[in-house]
């Protein structure tokens, strides 16, 4: 049997922007998505801490501190809101047993303070 797991997490970061005139996605700083091993288009889910909204798109590299919404996303935010991006992985149930998940913590402007 297969799950669905917590494979990483960037907790609580900031939206700094909200691009609708963009395709679709989500931007992040490019050192958070290493730190919290996510890959450029990976499918995430955005959990909007300030409205409730759950919603999901895919990453894009973006540039120091950077967390932004693009296209339809874009109107599910606002710039400040408190964001909690997380990805799911796939896995047998025995290895998942003994998983941990990346979790990133950010601050205020997006900085990683704990990994």
């Amino acid at each position: 049997m297969r799950v669905e797991i917590l494979s990483s997490k960037i907790h609580r970061a900031t939206v700094t922007d909200a691009n609708l005139n963009y395709v679709g996605s989500i931007t992040i700083d490019e050192e958070l998505m290493h730190a919290a091993n996510l890959l450029e288009n990976q499918k995430v889910e955005i959990l909007d801490v300030n409205n409730g909204e759950r919603f999901a798109t895919y990453v894009i590299k973006g540039k120091k501190g950077e967390i932004c919404l693009n296209g339809a996303a874009a109107r599910k935010v606002c710039i400040g809101d408190i964001v909690i991006i997380v990805a799911y992985a796939s896995m047998k149930f025995k290895k998942a047993k003994k998983f941990s998940p990346t979790i990133v913590h950010v601050n205020a402007k997006n900085e990683m303070i704990k990994k």
